[in-house]
């Protein structure tokens, strides 16, 4: 191999990775620093230390390193998408032609947005504007955007010249002419903003284009059509939706969740709580809902949930006796408390969106979260008295419990940290979650030694590229929601729904109803990001709060993690025990009966939810 091979080579596959781990690094010592600074050496020590520049970069950080992480995304296929319906109705051998049909869609978004990107930095150059701390110009961090939607160019002909020498250029060019039928018709409509808007956006969804490039190109499409939008909007509002505060814990929280995964801490809970009850009937069942809980409270996510635990319990059930189907089932369902309790990621977009107070959002999950676990900690009792599945024959004395609580003591930590420096008034969500993503990554190095230099790298890359992916969907539903809140979308759509029923009651049930299939036909962050804009408002003129609404809402979605045709942690669960997706279903069918008891008392009982608020 030449030396330009060589080169070439390591580019593919190191182009992205140094402004990746350099933003990475650099934000995990930011915000901690910035709360070290302000309660230690300030108020202990006396020194006044300026930290006003620390947010400033760290936003520069997480932008640049979202947007370098973008294409990662692209090469790896990890996009969000939605795809039952190409599963229904497309062939198999048919597939790779829809692979290319929505590269060719992604690429147009990703050069609309770096040509936009070069106008919107030269625009700067003739009317120049400076950061507010750093007073930098701001066509720097705004050229983030060309470099990285350059990259995402890149990373998508790459991945469009795989797919041609697998099927030739003849499919390349009938995917193209596909497109062109397709979007024809869309962009000859003027004037017809609404409609560009969401005939785009369903169209895109059905097709199997990523949900991101959906959205984004919805908004660009239905920009166009108006005829009174700006183009530059697109860009601007791609850089402005990231520049923001709270968008960091987004980025901390799923980090600090991978880091105690890798680390090692998942094995810790586990062990903890099957000593604690794992003696009883249903012990281990009970022992996986428990550490799901605990887990959720770390990572923030249901399929982290899911794939931690999942990858201990499941094979230790199995060995004691418990059917494959139902190991799977129930670490399946009780990932859904991944996202209810805090630190919950879908409550952090919920609250960014909304502008509710995600500490409120957090408190508000924990009632929510306990008595799920409790439902399904009965259930799967029950289920176990059934079938006949006994307990461990091992007396554990409280000594070798005391023993196993001081074990997993780094991990039992983290739920302290987040809530006890939220609510203690020491740190903000966001500074809490940055404190969680060092205090994981030191513990998973350096105590637990999960995380080696070996697989250093490797870890803050695939931590980006998985906060990346929420991200960028955040950035491209901020300019979807843009458009929708230009042409009154939100108001038209509750006043079209209140004229069905102004009673309550029944509107939260057909909202749920609402919810529950949206949740099995896409994933939560997709549906939190489109749908609570719209859904809010509806909810704040019938007289329900907007947190109470924030719970319900993501609940709904909690269940979609473990129901056809979408279900991620039911197929993460399926992929783990190797069974297969239909049997684990089925088996599934009592829990998600108790999940579905937990949102009616959620539904109807505002107090289970908000009582904890009350004390804020």
């Amino acid at each position: 191999m030449s030396i330009l091979s060589r080169i070439l080579h390591w580019l593919d596959d190191n182009a992205e990775k140094p402004i990746i781990v350099i933003a990475c690094v650099l934000s995990c010592l930011l915000i901690p620093y910035q709360v070290f600074t302000r309660y230690i050496l300030g108020t202990w020590f006396k020194f006044n230390v300026d930290t006003s520049a620390v947010e400033e970069i760290a936003l520069f950080c997480l932008i640049w390193c979202t947007y370098f992480a973008v294409p990662l995304v692209i090469k790896r296929r990890e996009n969000i998408r939605m795809t039952a319906f190409i599963d229904w109705l497309v062939p198999q051998k048919y597939h790779n032609f829809i692979l290319m049909f929505n590269n060719i869609a992604t690429l147009a978004l990703t050069v609309t947005i770096m040509c936009l990107a070069v106008r919107l930095i030269r625009l700067q150059f003739e009317f120049p504007q400076q950061t507010a701390t750093l007073r930098i110009p701001y066509w720097i961090p705004y050229s983030v955007l060309f470099f990285g939607f350059f990259m995402q160019s890149v990373r998508v002909i790459q991945d469009t010249y795989k797919l041609v020498r697998q099927e030739g250029w003849l499919k390349l060019l009938l995917a193209a002419l596909f497109l062109g039928m397709v979007a024809a018709p869309v962009v000859c409509f003027e004037h017809s903003t609404i409609f560009v808007l969401m005939v785009t956006l369903f169209g895109g969804m059905i097709l199997g284009i990523p949900i991101a490039v959906v959205l984004g190109l919805s908004g660009a499409l239905a920009v166009n059509a108006s005829g009174y939008l700006q183009m530059n909007i697109i860009a601007q509002t791609a850089y402005n939706s990231l520049d923001s505060f709270p968008m960091l814990a987004v980025f901390f929280f799923v980090l600090a969740g991978i880091f105690m995964g890798k680390g090692g801490l998942s094995g810790q809970l586990i062990g903890l709580a099957d000593m604690m009850i794992g003696r009883r009937t249903g012990g281990l069942a009970m022992a996986t809902v428990i550490a799901c809980t605990f887990f959720g409270a770390i990572s923030g996510s249901g399929i982290a949930t899911c794939a931690a635990i999942g990858m201990i319990t499941i094979p230790a059930m199995v060995a004691r006796g418990y059917s494959k189907a139902f190991s799977a089932a129930i670490v399946a369902c009780s990932s859904a408390i991944g996202v209810m309790i805090p630190p919950s990621n879908p409550f952090v977009l919920y609250g960014v969106i909304t502008n509710v107070s995600i500490g409120k959002l957090f408190v508000s999950g924990i009632m929510p979260g306990i008595i799920t676990c409790v439902l399904l900690c009965v259930t799967a009792w029950w289920i176990s008295k059934r079938n006949g599945w006994k307990g461990e024959d091992k007396v554990h004395t409280w000594g070798e419990i005391g023993r196993a609580v001081w074990g997993a003591k780094w991990a039992l930590m983290v739920p302290v940290i987040i809530l006890g420096g939220i609510y203690g008034g020491v740190m903000t969500p966001t500074e809490a979650a940055g404190v969680a993503a060092l205090y994981g990554f030191l513990v998973g190095m350096f105590v637990l030694k999960g995380i080696s230099r070996e697989n250093f790298v490797e870890t803050l890359v695939d931590s980006s590229v998985t906060a990346a992916t929420v991200l960028f969907l955040v950035a491209m539903a901020s300019v979807f929601g843009y458009v929708m809140a230009v042409e009154q979308v939100p108001d038209a759509l509750s006043g079209w729904m209140i004229s069905i029923t102004s009673n309550k009651y029944v509107m939260l049930l057909i909202v749920n109803i609402l919810l529950l299939i949206v949740g099995a036909l896409m994933e939560s962050a997709s549906a939190t990001l489109i749908l609570s804009p719209i859904l809010m408002p509806l909810m704040v003129k019938l007289g329900v709060d907007p947190v109470h609404f924030g719970v319900i809402m993501v609940c709904n979605l909690a269940i979609g993690f473990i129901t056809p045709p979408v279900g991620q942690s039911l197929f993460v669960a399926a992929a783990i025990s190797d069974e297969r997706t239909e049997r684990i279903a089925v088996a599934a069918g009592p829990l998600l009966g108790a999940l579905l008891i937990m949102l009616l008392i959620i539904t109807y009982v505002p107090e289970v939810s908000l009582f904890l608020t009350r004390f804020m």
